[in-house]
């Protein structure tokens, strides 16, 4: 498969403006600030209002989940690649998909789409345990020893089909999905547990909507929420390698 290509980042990554004062701070302190400005800008003032994912933002390190060279552009209002045609998904779109759920902090959670483990390490400091699935061997493993390394003991990175979900540890109170499939996957709406909730996008590039489903004992609702993109969920019920090209 070709590599894809980012043009826009180019553009990015030559200007990378500095945080005002940065000069003055140390590295930690500037991603510091850069949060908070995150935190305030793309999430507050588009209408993220729980206290509990807007605490989780501010604390999460998302520049330790994103590649060297785009480092510097972690805290923008934008996706980023992360290798193998998989991206970090944008700010406000990973914490509407987390308030959507809206999370307590008993719950065992379920992601599918890995990726970097940016996603999963905000649900490891809300919920009490994630189990996570990533199509690619070497993303999960990398995955894993982020988390590791800073700490996030409450999750389990699985290689695997995403599409069928974790049946062995179901049911799950709630399944959060960063890729999308043609529609919901059966398995995922099987595997929720009564009044569980499934944020997911669905549909074809450039035809995407982000719906959220929550199970009623054998029936479940279903709530359209916005556009979106999202890379394909490839598996037995995401797209084919050939259609998700």
């Amino acid at each position: 498969m070709p590599k894809r290509r980012w043009p826009a980042l180019d553009f990015f990554r030559r200007l990378r403006p500095a945080s005002p004062g940065a000069h003055e701070l140390s590295p930690q302190d500037a991603f510091r600030a850069q949060r908070e400005h995150m935190v305030e800008d793309q999430l507050v003032r588009r209408g993220i209002r729980d206290p509990r994912v807007l605490a989780a933002m501010r604390e999460i390190p998302r520049h330790l989940f994103v590649p060297g060279e785009d480092r510097g552009l972690a805290y923008e209002d934008m996706p980023l690649p992360i290798g193998r045609g998989q991206t970090i998904s944008q700010p406000y779109i990973v914490a509407l998909m987390t308030e959507l759920l809206q999370l307590k902090g008993g719950e065992k959670v379920l992601e599918v789409g890995t990726g970097s483990g940016y996603q999963a390490a905000l649900l490891s400091v809300l919920v009490r345990q994630v189990f996570s699935m990533e199509r690619y061997e070497p993303l999960a493993q990398q995955a894993r020893d982020t988390l590791a390394h800073l700490g996030y003991r409450n999750v389990t990175v699985l290689a695997g089909d995403g599409s069928r979900g974790l049946p062995e540890q179901a049911p799950f109170d709630a399944i959060l999905v960063t890729a999308s499939p043609p529609s919901v996957p059966p398995p995922l709406l099987e595997q929720l547990a009564p009044d569980g909730r499934l944020a997911v996008p669905t549909g074809p590039s450039g035809g995407q909507r982000l719906e959220l489903w929550t199970r009623r004992e054998a029936e479940w609702d279903h709530e359209d929420i916005l556009s979106v993109a999202f890379v394909p969920l490839i598996g037995q019920y995401g797209w084919s390698h050939e259609r998700s090209r």
